[in-house]
């Protein structure tokens, strides 16, 4: 399983204590250092059954300074996977992915449902 987080977020923060707290083996990835690629997003995407719009970090800085929110439906999948894969910080996180499941943000009833 994979956890992709940010270290100075504080959700991450909580969400990694959670995990550590319930004994849940994981592998950290910095989201910044190591952002997804492309064909990991889609995967990941396809996975999740979620809307695409999930994967984008809305709140913060970056999406906000060029201005995603009446870009993004206009661009086509393709092009949201490649904008996505450029900067870690674009994309939401805590997310954990797993063989067979993807969970984006910290929810506790959404992540005790998974995991208990």
């Amino acid at each position: 399983m994979i956890f992709l987080c940010y270290s100075k977020c504080t959700t991450c923060q909580k969400a990694k204590k959670w995990l550590d707290e319930n004994n849940i083996q994981y592998t950290e990835r910095p989201i910044k250092e190591q952002n997804p690629s492309a064909s990991e997003l889609k995967q990941w995407h396809q996975m999740s059954g979620l809307p695409l719009k999930k994967f984008f970090n809305t709140s913060g800085l970056l999406y906000k300074e060029m201005g995603l929110k009446d870009k993004l439906p206009t661009m086509s999948e393709e092009e949201q996977y490649a904008l996505l894969a450029t900067d870690g910080m674009l994309v939401k996180r805590p997310m954990v992915i797993g063989d067979d499941f993807v969970l984006i943000g910290f929810k506790d009833t959404a992540w005790n449902e998974q995991f208990k």
